[in-house]
């Protein structure tokens, strides 16, 4: 009896000292390999886009002024990309101006107050499956529907509702996953303070989940801004005149604040001008037009997120 207690106390249940020493090493190194393969991505990501920018930002040097940016395209000189880098703007802006309240009043319905059931898991299956679907296939779509069928001809709404469609599932799925990322300790201290749902959704979840809704739309904002294919068949492919900013007949073709004119953006211009490759200085515009279309994401991107840390800062003061 003794022998055999002297072991049980000499050996207590558990794992031997060395077993022990072997998995604590092994999860460090573990840890550490993780460690450095998360930073390794991290670093080759950032060097990529450091070498796209840098690559672009030296081919366009001697290229981009403000007198390319400010100016009309031209077939005999340089000439500017203004038309084309408004058409930019005023398609992101049309785009975001339907898809972003869409977006999130959808992201609140799949959140706040839809249930888990069949119908709302093939809804979220619906929206990815949309996201994948190929930007020429959905322009194709919009060609048929918003050019032909509805008889609009190549238009900046035909391009932005064409946009839409492709972005507002993923602008969706995003402002959902944003939501529910939101505790739910803080509804429950709402609720119980007497605040009805609408009021907990609108003062407490909604604030919180800024950061996450910004993300959403930079993601959906960066893809309509640099959207080349969708556009090719429903906003058109051309060389913009020179823009009248008087004229603000929104129903007149040639008004640059009409959503019923054509519009070929930044991108579509790229593309036209590679694929026709006419012209003395084709080679210097689009390496210029690159050059502002990333340097356009990139400030878009940062003004966003800068954006989103003052709205974070002043809707709950943290």
């Amino acid at each position: 009896m003794t022998t055999t207690a002297g072991r049980a106390i000499g050996n207590p249940s558990g794992p031997k000292p060395s077993l022990r020493n072997k998995t604590s090493r092994g999860s460090i190194l573990a840890d550490r390999a993780a460690t450095v393969a998360l930073w390794g991505t991290g670093v080759l990501v950032i060097l990529i886009l450091g070498a796209i920018i840098l690559h672009f930002a030296l081919a366009a040097w001697g290229v981009v002024s403000l007198s390319f940016i400010l100016s009309d395209p031209s077939e005999t000189t340089l000439g500017g990309i203004f038309p084309v880098l408004w058409n930019s703007v005023y398609m992101l802006a049309l785009t975001l101006l339907i898809a972003v309240p869409v977006g999130i009043l959808g992201g609140i319905y799949m959140s706040e107050y839809a249930g888990e059931n069949p119908i709302t898991n093939a809804i979220r299956f619906a929206e990815e499956s949309i996201s994948s679907v190929p930007s020429i296939v959905v322009g194709l779509f919009g060609l048929i529907l918003f050019v032909d069928d509805f008889h609009w001809g190549f238009s900046a709404l035909g391009g932005a509702l064409a946009l839409t469609l492709f972005n507002l599932p993923l602008m969706t799925r995003l402002s959902e996953q944003a939501l529910r990322a939101v505790p739910q300790d803080e509804r429950s201290a709402s609720l119980a303070l007497g605040a009805t749902k609408w009021q907990t959704i609108r003062h407490v979840v909604l604030p919180l989940a800024i950061p996450g809704l910004i993300t959403s739309v930079i993601l959906t904002a960066g893809r309509v801004f640099g959207e080349a294919a969708v556009l090719l068949f429903t906003a058109g492919v051309g060389t913009p005149p020179h823009y009248n900013f008087l004229n603000f007949d929104l129903t007149s073709v040639a008004s640059p604040w009409s959503p019923f004119r054509p519009a070929t953006t930044l991108s579509v211009y790229i593309y036209k001008l590679q694929s026709e490759g006419l012209g003395a200085y084709v080679n210097q515009i689009v390496d210029g037009s690159a050059a502002i279309l990333i340097s356009m994401v990139l400030i878009f991107n940062l003004g966003a997120r800068y954006l989103g840390r003052v709205l974070t800062r002043r809707l709950t003061a943290v």
